[in-house]
Formats: structure tokens, sequence, C-alpha cells
């Protein structure tokens, strides 16, 4: 069956980030393949964030009224009419049950979820690609709703897919350092970890700060970065992640969609939380020996952990474990194994 339109309703913003957009955007690329169109139907975002989408070849467009109410659900199903939707993606934690049920009256719903807050739900698919999701968190669902959880249904956008038969190089004594804290930096972690990473006595470090497009603290960074003579690059906006993870030894992130995409790449990682939905991926990460754990960015000590970095940089085992580790959990090729229950689902819909 010949796809038609993808209509996505999720938000981004300075306090909820990006990933909600983000992760969403990883399934729109692979939908629009053949030729087949997107929507974003937004009622927060950013001009970095709109920019992106439609430099991708997705319409964007604003929905009115309280995001997850009434109106935001009349809104959208009316731009899913407009547009002869195929399936609704609904991504976000202002969603409650009701929104789900009404955004079905039209067409087939997949429901992207993190903690199974709601307390049913009726979307013929809830994706939750979380390493701590598990069927007990979906315990009343619709009996036609089917469960993709886990993070072998991890969406990973185009940019990651190009580096799915790389094989990562672990040298002996790491000197390349990403800094990645997500679209807003919500939590100002970077200007506060800066200067305790720029003071590490590795000889040649290098390391390279992210700045999302929607973060407020450029300035700050920026200032921080001058006084770091060499060892600190900040760069805005970043359109490649993918090979910053790859040109990186080592990083440090915040423990949302970024954690997905680093094991995507093999990559040796220090996850700080810096929102509470994060908390189980980081948790979970590091029990499955991927990740190191540095618990909330908000109460984080700096100098320790930036401590810890010192010691992960020049122990090649220990990075060479966690990346091997981080690529046996997820392997890049969730999201067309979600396209694919998609398709079955128009499928038993025709």
């Amino acid at each position: 069956m010949e796809r038609g339109t993808l209509v996505v309703r999720a938000d981004a913003g300075l306090k909820m980030g990006t990933g909600h957009v983000m992760r969403c955007l990883a399934l729109a690329q692979a939908w629009r393949r053949g030729g087949c169109g997107a929507v974003f139907a937004m009622a927060e975002s950013t001009p970095a964030m709109d920019g992106l989408l439609r430099s991708q070849g997705i319409t964007v467009t604003r929905i009115e009224g309280e995001p997850g109410g009434s109106e935001d659900a009349s809104h959208t199903l009316a731009i899913a009419r407009a547009f002869g939707a195929d399936w609704l993606v609904v991504d976000g934690y202002q969603f409650d049950a009701e929104y789900q049920r009404r955004m079905q009256s039209l067409r087939p719903v997949l429901a992207v979820d993190d903690n199974g807050p709601l307390d049913y739900y009726s979307a013929e698919l809830v994706l939750n690609q979380n390493a701590h999701a598990c069927p007990e968190m979906y315990a009343r669902v619709s009996p036609n709703t089917q469960l993709l959880l886990g993070p072998r249904f991890a969406l990973l956008r185009d940019e990651f897919a190009a580096y799915r038969k790389w094989a990562r190089t672990i040298p002996e004594r790491g000197s390349r350092l990403l800094l990645t804290l997500g679209g807003s930096d919500a939590a100002n972690f970077a200007p506060r970890i800066l200067p305790f990473l720029a003071k590490l006595p590795t000889e040649d470090l290098q390391i390279r700060i992210v700045v999302g497009g929607s973060a407020e603290n450029c300035g700050v960074v920026d200032a921080i970065a001058e006084k770091c003579a060499r060892r600190v690059e900040v760069l805005r906006d970043v359109k490649n992640m993918a090979d910053m993870m790859a040109w990186a030894d080592l990083a440090i992130s915040a423990a949302g969609t970024t954690s997905w995409e680093m094991c995507g790449m093999g990559l040796p990682a220090i996850l700080v939380v810096v929102a509470e939905n994060q908390k189980f991926i980081a948790e979970h990460l590091a029990v499955l020996g991927a990740v190191e754990n540095a618990g909330c960015a908000d109460r984080a000590d700096c100098a320790a952990l930036a401590e810890l970095c010192g010691r992960l940089l020049v122990d090649k085992s220990r990075r060479a474990g966690m990346s091997q580790r981080a690529r046996l959990v997820v392997d890049g090729r969730g999201r067309e194994r979600v396209l694919s229950m998609m398709k079955r689902g128009d499928e038993m819909c025709a």
C-alpha cells in the first residue's frame, strides 16, 4: 500500500528541549523517501527548529490553543484532514489518553512515549525506545494496540545511517572530548562544567562544545572558551552531530535522545540528567555498562565529573568496553522497524 502524508504533533522549546521533535524528524526522513509528505504541527517551537525541519522538505504549521487541550486536538485533526494524513504521530507529555483517543477518529495513531504515564493507551502503535521500557508499563491498552519497546526501535536520523558499518578506533589515550547538552541546555550546565574540563592535565586535549540552536547561554560559553586558549571550540546549531560523535573519543551529554545516537555510534559517554524523564535512561544505560551516569545536572559535582572524564580518557580498556556495549544496545535500524509496523497497520486498515 502506497504511503500518504505523515502528520506529526510534537513541540520544542527552551524548557522542554528538542528531543521530541528530533526523534520524530528521524521517522519523517525515512517516511519521505519516495516522495511522501511530512507535516509537523507545533504549538511551540524555535526559529532554529523550524529552519531545520523546512530544510528537510517538511511542512511546519502552527497549532492554536493550550498544548494538549481540546482546541489543540481539534486543530490537529483539521490539519490532518487538510493534508490527507495517512498516519498521525503524537509525541509529548502534554498529550493525555483523551487526546490520543480523539486523534484516532481520523487515522491510525503512533504514540511516542517514555515512561508509561497514561492510565490508558488506545493508539494503534505505542513506541517507547528506552532501555527501561517493558510491557508492565502498559498494563491498560486497547486490544488493537501493539507495543514497540526498547532501543531496537530507537529513531536515528539520516546522518547516523551512514555510520552503521563504521568501526570506531579506540586510542590508547583519548584527547577529543565532546560536550553536548541538547538543543537548549536548560540546566545551564555547560558554563559550569567547562572551566573544570579545560584544566584537565591531558596535554593535547581538544574540547568541542555543541551549543544548540535554542540555547540562551551562548555568550557565557563563548566568554569561558576565550579564556581556555586553543583547547575549546564552540560550535553552534550543528547539523552534522554524527560527524561530531565520530570525531570524539569521549562525550559528556544530556541523557535524552542524544543517548541513543551515541550508542549507535559506539561513543563512550558520561550522561547528566537535565530533565526528570531522563533519569531512567541514564540509570539503565549505566547498568548495561554503555555509559557512566553522573546524575542530575543541577546537583553535579563538576570537579569530580571532570576527574572522571580525565580517568576515562586514559583508560582505553574502559572506553573500549563502553563502546562495544553501546553498539549492542542500538544497531541503527530502529526507524525501519517502526515503519514496517506502520505498514502492517496500513494493510490491516485497508
